[in-house]
């Protein structure tokens, strides 16, 4: 179908939606003031949240977790802008599953950022100007993004960054912020991991430590793989530890909120 000017290819789960572009949007609104992540200071403290709602007593293996990762042009939404956006929606497995999870669906798709690339990023993610040239922008991506997440936890490995893009993208586009549960991956597996297991809890070696499926290279959706398998492994150690529901989680609050 055709959204906008641009084509939007969709593969019902297990599968991934895509956009292609068929054209280009106009420069993105000036932004103004931002107000904080679901009414909270952008601080980096935490990763947000208005709550959890009906999903508090709901135990994690039964619910379903959007993870997402960014590529961007560098490190702040007021000075830069996403460049990739990429999602996994995912249900643990279980007790059975050897912690991995079950993928439902995917989400992935480039971004025009209305800017260059930086050199130093564009070697980093592979993500080029070029690449970019006839990319949807983001007013034209992030409706669909908020659709695939919809009912979902929303996970990120350091989600104070990738969920500061998205509030601001939300913000520039004229759309209201959903107010996911957020649940951080970093600071999860900074409660649940042994210091002398892994020496950091970055998403390369926690992917590597747990052997996940997908090995992460600064790339949206592969990312967002990886994320998913170290997720439903954190999520394993949490049952060992009879932590199973999103109320007993957020007594850490910078992990879940």
């Amino acid at each position: 179908m055709s959204v906008d000017g641009f084509t939007v290819e969709t593969v019902i789960s297990p599968g991934v939606v895509t956009q292609e572009p068929s054209g280009r949007e106009g420069a993105p609104p000036a932004r103004g003031p931002r107000p904080g992540l679901n009414g909270r200071a952008m601080n980096g403290s935490g990763p947000g949240g208005v709550g959890l709602g009906g999903l508090a007593d709901v135990e994690l293996e039964h619910l379903e977790f959007a993870v997402v990762d960014l590529e961007t042009t560098g490190w702040s939404p007021d000075a830069a802008a996403i460049t990739e956006i990429g999602a996994v929606r995912v249900r643990a497995a279980g007790s059975s599953g050897r912690g991995a999870v079950v993928r439902r669906g995917e989400f992935a798709s480039l971004v025009n950022p209305g800017m260059p690339v930086p050199p130093g990023i564009a070697e980093l993610t592979g993500i080029t100007d070029w690449m970019l040239a006839a990319a949807p922008r983001l007013g034209a991506v992030l409706p669909g993004l908020l659709d695939f997440a919809g009912g979902c936890v929303l996970v990120a490995h350091n989600a104070p960054f990738d969920l500061g893009f998205l509030v601001a993208g939300c913000v520039d586009c004229g759309l209201a912020w959903p107010g996911f549960t957020v649940l951080d991956t970093v600071m999860l597996a900074r409660h649940v991991m042994d210091p002398d297991e892994v020496p950091d809890c970055k998403l390369g070696t926690l992917a590597g430590f747990f052997g996940a499926r997908t090995v992460p290279n600064h790339r949206a959706l592969a990312d967002a793989r990886a994320t998913a398998d170290v997720l439903g492994w954190l999520i394993r150690r949490l049952t060992h530890r009879g932590i199973r529901t999103l109320r007993q989680l957020s007594t850490w609050p910078e992990v879940v909120a």
